[in-house]
């Protein structure tokens, strides 16, 4: 089951996007905590995230023993995939604060994380030559399925136009940032902790002067809970999330990765529920036993085609 290219075998690969999923999925609560604590807003929150996030990155690295066989790849290359991801990676997360505030949160996330499934299908399939099959075509309508009905299965929400456009925007730039990073991926000389590193740097400098506009420095009356909460969202939902997601969608087929990350909105309801008190409803069990079946199943079938592709006698 491993990876010709990178080495990683593709199970493992599942798994990590598996925990980046559940992962991001934390970032919410979290976020909902820290506007609790403080009047810190959603770009400053966003751009402290990816700095702090960035830090720790570059001190893992510092501490991961070097191996001998390390990958290799020239610096324009190099440059060229963190300045693409780390932009691919600020569209999303800006434009997709940005659809919340215009247009609510339930359709920003439906139709953001509902469009990034079909989008990356359609770009995998173009540009990467990958099927996606009946089977994966029915896992993504299962899993689109389940986020709509999780999402906006409380009503009461409100489709404007202009929040919608924003949330696409926010789906394109999520497509492009795995699109590319399965290319490269395949192609091979690729360091997923690296890309991790470069694209926060790119993002953070993005996010910058939105977040100075907005205000950089929140108030608060708890600074010692506003810093434990960012450094959980630097660290959990943001450097090893990221750093997760990046090492497996490089190994992973592009839509099989989209369908994993709805686990986020999954974390996410949980959560909800236990931390933040809110009820657990019908829509909510049946949209998540929808997304979790859907995931599961779409995983399983990546795998089995994986061990398929290693037992297949090579020609010579």
């Amino acid at each position: 089951m491993s990876n010709a290219v990178s080495g990683l075998p593709v199970g493992r690969g599942l798994l990590c996007l598996i925990v980046a999923g559940a992962a991001w999925g934390t970032a919410g609560a979290a976020a909902s905590l820290v506007y609790r604590a403080s009047d810190m807003g959603p770009v400053a929150l966003s751009f402290w995230r990816c700095a702090a996030g960035l830090v720790l990155l570059c001190a893992a690295r510092r501490l991961r023993p070097r191996v001998t066989a390390a990958v290799r790849e020239p610096f324009g290359r190099k440059a060229l995939r963190a300045t693409v991801t780390g932009i691919g990676l600020a569209v999303f997360q800006t434009a997709y604060f940005a659809a919340v505030r215009s247009t609510g949160l339930a359709v920003a996330t439906v139709v953001t994380l509902g469009a990034g499934p079909v989008l990356i299908a359609l770009g995998a399939r173009a540009a990467l030559g990958e099927r996606l099959g009946r089977g994966g075509a029915a896992a993504v309508v299962g899993a689109l399925a389940g986020l709509a009905v999780l999402v906006l299965g409380g009503g009461g929400a409100t489709v404007r136009p202009w929040g919608v456009l924003l949330a696409l925007l926010s789906a394109a730039g999520y497509s492009v940032m795995t699109l590319l990073t399965r290319k490269w991926g395949r192609d091979g000389g690729t360091d997923a902790a690296a890309t991790s590193v470069g694209a926060f740097a790119v993002t953070s400098l993005c996010l910058l002067p939105l977040a100075l506009a907005e205000g950089l420095v929140p108030h608060t009356a708890e600074p010692g809970r506003l810093l434990w909460l960012l450094a959980y969202v630097a660290a959990v939902p943001t450097a090893l999330a990221y750093g997760l997601y990046f090492a497996g969608a490089a190994v992973v087929r592009s839509a099989t990765v989209s369908v994993i990350m709805l686990l986020e909105p999954v974390s996410a309801a949980v959560l909800a529920v236990v931390v933040l008190g809110e009820h657990l409803t019908a829509a909510t069990v049946a949209g998540t036993l929808l997304m979790l079946g859907s995931v599961a199943g779409l995983a399983v079938a990546e795998a089995r085609e994986a061990r398929t592709r290693t037992k297949r006698p090579v020609l010579v």
